[in-house]
């Protein structure tokens, strides 16, 4: 497969998307609807021409993005643990919204931002080297050849994501389908400003320092895939 065939579909305009599939499932019961409805406004990020997260977070010593946040677990866990980091989380999914916004409220977590729109979009509109880590966990696989297209990880993504994490910082890539994990190292191999540097063949499987699973990865575990892959892959220095 050639690296064009990687690329990602354009929409009508002409601009790359990253996003693909539905966007809710069961809908939100009333309570859930009306705190949504009262709370996303104050976390919400309307994107401009350009997105200075410095701007969201005045006094945060960090940048962290984590892409798909899902149920939020792993994003509401982080941002309670530092509070001094400024997290933006993507994600699309209405139900992973609602329960993200459960969380902000229960904890309240000021340091968290959403984006509610193809991660992709954010991206393009972050300043050079203004993020200091990205989470990227369990994204889809797509598992069909004719939809890997269709995934995250693509030349396109890769390439926004060097331009916006700052030299020393680190795009976190998870998943447990090999395949996918195949797919994201090749494309890491092609994509000059990230480093692949394992300290031992197979520590790709230790997971991620003060890790708790997801449930993605317990739905994974309890379908028989035991094992993940964890990936850091630092933004090589200037």
């Amino acid at each position: 497969m050639t690296l064009t065939e990687h690329e990602l579909p354009k929409t009508r305009s002409g601009e790359p998307r990253a996003f693909f599939g539905r966007r809710s499932g069961k809908k939100l019961h009333g309570g859930q609807k009306a705190q949504v409805a009262e709370i996303l406004p104050r976390f919400e990020i309307a994107l401009a021409e350009q997105l200075d997260p410095r701007a969201l977070f005045p006094e945060a010593d960090r940048i962290v993005i984590e892409i798909g946040y899902g149920g939020g677990e792993h994003l509401a866990r982080k941002a309670a643990e530092q509070p001094g980091t400024g997290f933006i989380g993507c994600e699309v999914f209405t139900g992973g919204i609602g329960k993200m916004v459960q969380a902000i409220e229960a904890n309240d977590l000021e340091n968290v931002r959403l984006y509610t729109d193809d991660a992709l979009k954010l991206l393009m509109t972050l300043p050079e080297a203004s993020v200091d880590e990205v989470y990227l966990l369990y994204p889809d696989p797509w598992p069909k050849t004719r939809h890997h297209k269709r995934r995250f990880v693509s030349p396109t993504t890769l390439d926004q994501l060097a331009r916006v994490i700052r030299p020393g910082g680190v795009f976190n890539f998870a998943t447990d389908i090999e395949d996918y994990a195949d797919w994201t190292l090749a494309h890491i191999l092609r994509q000059p400003s990230f480093i692949f540097a394992p300290q031992a063949p197979g520590s790709w499987h230790t997971p991620y320092p003060g890790w708790q699973p997801t449930r993605y990865e317990r739905k994974a575990r309890r379908e028989g895939r035991m094992l993940s892959f964890y990936f850091s892959f630092p933004r090589q220095a200037v």
